[in-house]
């Protein structure tokens, strides 16, 4: 038996922003692999990115105005005047519920810790009917819960409905707690991070994983020839004992300095294969762009030639109606003219 811990926070929960890892830290190698491409595109194009853009900016200004109740709380007598007596009144609200879930979680917390003290008496029929008193209680805390959330986000609908008072609120960042700030900064990195990445297309990001990973093969394949020969080289060194020896040291070094020449040049070439590789990337990136660019304008004039069409017919069609119409009623009047002569 256990009572479930409920940490409640005036009118936030501070996040534990040490658990927030956006940028993974990497050892340093004695061969480092070359940087990512920058990507080709410097805006967003598509409109289900912008959409992901736009909730996560929402979600930041959503975040600043929340990490502030507590100062609005704090000095209610200040902010009336900047927020207004209806922002005011819900932030009121709001913190008479808190309170309330704090005393409860509270005063379960020490009944739990009471029964922990008089476990021997755990077979005693009071004592059962205090552990059922308490998971009742328990049971009264989701919903409050829930409470609390609704009032959370009507507070926010309210700011979002008053601009001026959001824009007022917002400035006030030295109210904010110094966890809460780290948080956010945690989260404008992450857009930075995450638009970087709905800027590289699959593609891209696939071509671009893969060149890396070729280059980096190939570079360890180099450094692992140059550390032995360099080993080699070392050992020459500390073995020789006579200049005979010394003759044949400088001859395998200018061997191995032949080799390392050619391995540099080697290393050249990729690094010029390297760019070709992007320059195309690029050419062909802004061809698929040209070519999305021109399919779209196709589209729409199909779209609007069909729609001209159908007007068309649907103008015929009248006409066509009409004529039977006017057509019918001199049939009728002509009818009806003969049957009067007789």
């Amino acid at each position: 038996m256990a009572l479930d811990v409920l940490a409640v926070a005036p009118l936030y929960q501070d996040p534990d922003v040490n658990r927030v890892r956006l940028i993974a830290q990497t050892t340093k190698n004695s061969t480092t692999p070359p940087k990512p491409l920058p990507p080709t595109k410097t805006k967003l194009t598509t409109i289900e990115t912008k959409r992901i853009m736009s909730v996560l900016d929402e979600t930041i200004h959503k975040v600043e105005l929340v990490t502030l109740l507590s100062y609005v709380a704090s000095s209610s007598k200040n902010s009336e005047g900047m927020l207004g007596e209806d922002i005011m009144k819900a932030v009121r609200e709001h913190q008479d519920l808190c309170q309330i879930l704090l005393d409860r979680v509270s005063y379960l917390q020490e009944e739990e810790r009471q029964l922990q003290e008089e476990e021997e008496f755990e077979d005693e029929p009071w004592f059962r009917d205090r552990v059922l008193s308490i998971e009742v209680q328990k049971s009264h805390l989701p919903p409050l819960m829930q409470q609390i959330k609704g009032s959370t986000k009507n507070i926010v609908r309210l700011l979002l409905g008053n601009p001026q008072a959001a824009s007022l609120l917002q400035v006030q960042t030295l109210g904010r707690s110094a966890e809460a700030q780290s948080f956010i900064d945690s989260l404008v990195e992450l857009r930075g991070f995450l638009f970087e990445k709905l800027l590289t297309s699959p593609m891209e990001a696939r071509d671009k994983t893969q060149f890396v990973q070729d280059i980096t093969r190939r570079n360890q394949r180099n450094q692992e020839i140059i550390d032995t020969l360099e080993n080699e080289l070392a050992a020459c060194v500390r073995n020789r004992d006579a200049e005979d020896e010394y003759e044949e040291l400088d001859v395998i070094h200018k061997e191995e300095k032949l080799q390392l020449e050619e391995l540099k040049r080697r290393h050249d070439v990729l690094v010029e294969e390297f760019s070709q590789i992007q320059a195309e990337q690029e050419i062909n990136a802004k061809k698929r762009l040209e070519a999305e660019q021109a399919m779209v304008h196709m589209v729409r004039a199909a779209m609007l030639i069909q729609a001209l069409w159908r007007g068309y017919l649907v103008r015929s069609m009248l006409r066509s109606k009409k004529r039977k119409r006017s057509k019918s009623r001199v049939k009728g009047k002509g009818k009806g003219k003969g049957k009067g002569k007789k």
